[in-house]
């Protein structure tokens, strides 16, 4: 198990997502018999994935700074300040991919298409780490978890029980 922090743990998951992307852009552009726009979009996941890698970081780091304020309503609008950073961010690095797409055609340096696909490593890493996080939590199939609880249980058993009559008896006096 790795004793990394969550951050640091979807920065891997963002490469690892990046890379999948690219290198299924270009196997698909290999098959289609069109190389020339297998590296532009590389070149647009690899960009995109690198501004989510510094959107990431952006959030920690204002998430980290909110927490050590002392007005809770200075804390909200720095928050709020920082959310639309990020996505003017975004906003302006997709509007010069773009610009360089269609108007840079010989020879293509990015693709927009491989630009929105790695938009999406974010959000591939962020259910990755999740689901890996919900199966690490999980016991062992080997070891019994309701060993040592059956005091537990049978009170319990009697307490339903108990509360069941009581509503038996609610529902009579109706």
């Amino acid at each position: 198990m790795s004793t990394s922090t969550p951050t640091v743990k979807i920065v891997r998951m963002i490469v690892l997502a990046a890379l999948a992307m690219a290198g299924g852009g270009v196997l698909y552009y290999a098959l289609a018999a069109d190389l020339y726009e297998a590296a532009p979009f590389a070149l647009g996941v690899f960009a995109t994935s690198a501004l989510n890698v510094l959107k990431l970081r952006m959030l920690e780091g204002s998430i980290i700074k909110t927490l050590d304020m002392d007005n809770p309503e200075m804390g909200k609008n720095y928050i709020r300040l920082q959310y639309l950073v990020r996505y003017f961010i975004t906003a302006v690095v997709l509007v010069i991919i773009g610009l360089l797409h269609v108007y840079v055609n010989e020879p293509r340096i990015i693709s927009i298409w491989g630009a929105l696909f790695g938009l999406f490593t974010m959000q591939i890493a962020l259910i990755t780490v999740r689901h890996t996080k919900l199966i690490e939590d999980e016991p062992p199939a080997d070891i019994d978890a309701t060993a040592g609880e059956d005091a537990d249980t049978n009170d319990n058993d009697e307490n339903s029980n108990d509360s069941e009559d009581n509503v038996e008896e609610i529902v009579d006096n109706d």
